[in-house]
């Protein structure tokens, strides 16, 4: 996987300091990353986050050549989510094992986050506290499902033990 980084604001925090630093010592820099300097809309954000999961769970950029003939990014993933999960995974996430009928409805989950975070109205969108909500819910059913696995493994009640 490769991460990727986008603008979200942090030119306007660069600009303050850079013009903070310049008043102090008569010095400007040109060497400093430009960005989206003024307003940047929370729903945007929203937008990025989503379109940042579907791209993390498939492996695709929304600008791949397979999104031609009015097929988007988030339209592939939302048709492919009722029965397709494993077919658009990312390659790398596939275990081979019994464990992907598992991890399967895991990252539907949150393929379904990206959906709802990047559809193109931004009144219908999921709000980022709704996001983080979910997002530990998912967590939190996965880690009770590997504590769980993790006992009928080792024979365990668990009783006594603590997990972090």
């Amino acid at each position: 996987m490769t991460a990727h980084v986008s603008d979200f604001g942090l030119a306007k925090i660069i600009s303050t300091i850079t013009s903070t630093t310049s008043a102090h010592t008569n010095q400007s820099s040109s060497a400093i990353v430009k960005g989206s300097i003024g307003y940047a809309a929370p729903e945007g954000d929203v937008y990025s986050y989503g379109i940042l999961l579907l791209e993390m769970f498939t492996g695709r950029r929304p600008t791949d050549d397979i999104f031609q003939d009015g097929l988007t990014f988030h339209d592939f993933v939302k048709t492919s989510l009722s029965k397709r999960v494993m077919e658009i995974m990312d390659s790398n996430l596939v275990l081979g094992d019994e464990r992907d009928r598992k991890m399967e409805e895991y990252v539907a989950s949150m393929l379904r986050i990206g959906v709802t975070c990047s559809i193109e109205s931004a009144r219908d969108r999921m709000e980022m506290g709704d996001v983080v909500n979910k997002l530990q819910l998912i967590k939190n059913l996965f880690l009770k499902e590997e504590i769980q696995e993790g006992r009928e493994r080792d024979g365990s009640s668990g009783e006594g033990t603590s997990y972090i």
